[in-house]
């Protein structure tokens, strides 16, 4: 292998092509699922070079099967491809309210399934910030539904606090019909008809990331719980899960925000780490990327070796794979959960009330990388067989 072949991870000459197939399926597979896909991840979860997965994009748009974008490829515009034109003529027009909590870090994933799927569909949709207060949340969604240009709302309305069952009630009496993103109503709730929702299932996702760790042998595991996250409760559900199926203790569950911008943040995970050591926990699940970046940095300061002293999944899988080393991350179905809701949405306009209410959950990934994997064992050197001696 030449050094620039090592430097760039390129397999060995025939591999490229004797792989290929199976490759490109991946690859359709990933852009099926998530609507759009990163050449630098790719090259990763692959184990290729960042050019193999170029020309493999490359392959597969001059076939007509995916659209390349800077760094990456989406699944091709429905204005590249007549007859799916065609089609659309015929579809209502429709235009969708989205009202989301934040314009970064999570949503922008779920907001770019939703534009996907609705460009494939003919929608329009109208996107408004907002933030976790239910008080914004009711004036978002007041300015979509009083512009009487919105045919349905996509929501992720704060559901935490006393006032949620008000607020559940409000949306379920609004004009147009709503379906919840990322939030879940209670099992019943008193409303003229019951609302639908599409969510991660961030439960069996946390129980992914306790099962993985169990595999490698780690029994005594610890949990870290992003305080004030939506997401924090379900994680939870799924930790106490795994735990009690697989034997193991659940009580090392600490509920603290850890990330860089987070005042006293050393502080605070010097202290995890004292309980940690106290504990004898040699694995450590962490929500989200920010606070597992926080703590691997902290771990590599003082001295502890990622994944040898400690072994770190995190949960988000947003920027998880810029540490060093590399984190194991559950990755939600972000784009895939955008896209569904827009289907959803779409079955309710054209069918009406006389289609059942749906509520999906849809199951994250585990992407696997540096911080859980033990080094492989260094390779023993070729045994010189001995030579015998005639006499």
């Amino acid at each position: 292998m030449t050094s620039a072949q090592h430097e760039n991870h390129e397999p060995p000459a025939g591999a490229d092509q004797l792989f290929a197939l199976q490759r490109r399926e991946r690859l359709m597979d990933r852009l099926r699922l998530h609507g759009a896909v990163r050449v630098r991840e790719l090259a990763l979860d692959l184990s290729v070079s960042e050019l193999t997965i170029r020309r493999d994009i490359a392959a597969l748009a001059d076939r007509g099967l995916l659209t390349r974008v800077h760094g990456g490829a989406t699944l091709p515009s429905p204005l590249e491809q007549e007859p799916v034109r065609r089609r659309r003529l015929a579809t209502p027009a429709f235009t969708i309210g989205m009202v989301v909590p934040s314009l970064d870090f999570y949503w922008p994933h779920i907001v770019s399934g939703v534009r996907n799927a609705a460009a494939a569909h003919g929608v329009n949709v109208q996107l408004r910030g907002s933030s976790y207060d239910q008080a914004e949340d009711r004036r978002q969604i007041v300015r979509l539904t009083e512009s009487g240009q919105v045919q349905g709302l996509l929501l992720a309305p704060n559901l935490e606090g006393p006032g949620m069952h008000e607020m559940i009630d409000w949306i379920g009496k609004l004009p147009v019909p709503v379906i919840f993103v990322e939030r879940q109503t209670p099992e019943w709730t008193p409303t003229p008809h019951q609302l639908e929702w599409v969510r991660s299932d961030h439960a069996t996702g946390l129980e992914m990331a306790v099962r993985h760790l169990h595999t490698l042998g780690h029994r005594n595991i610890g949990l870290v719980l992003s305080k004030g996250s939506p997401t924090s409760a379900h994680l939870a559900v799924g930790w106490h899960r795994a735990c009690a199926g697989l034997g193991l203790s659940d009580a090392f569950l600490i509920r603290e925000s850890v990330a860089l911008d987070v005042p006293g943040h050393r502080r605070i995970i010097g202290d995890i780490l004292e309980g940690c050591r106290r504990s004898r926990i040699t694995a450590l699940i962490v929500h989200s990327d920010p606070d597992a970046l926080s703590v691997v940095q902290y771990l590599t300061e003082q001295g502890i070796r990622v994944p040898d002293d400690m072994a770190l999944v995190s949960y988000d899988d947003e920027v998880a794979h810029l540490a060093d080393p590399a984190i194991t991350a559950v990755r939600p179905p972000k784009a895939l959960v955008g896209r569904t809701a827009v289907e959803m949405m779409l079955a309710r306009l054209l069918e009406g009330r006389r289609r059942p209410a749906q509520r999906a959950l849809i199951l994250p990934e585990l992407i696997i990388r540096s911080s859980s994997l033990p080094a492989a064992p260094p390779s023993l050197p070729a045994r010189t067989p001995r030579r015998r001696e005639t006499v």
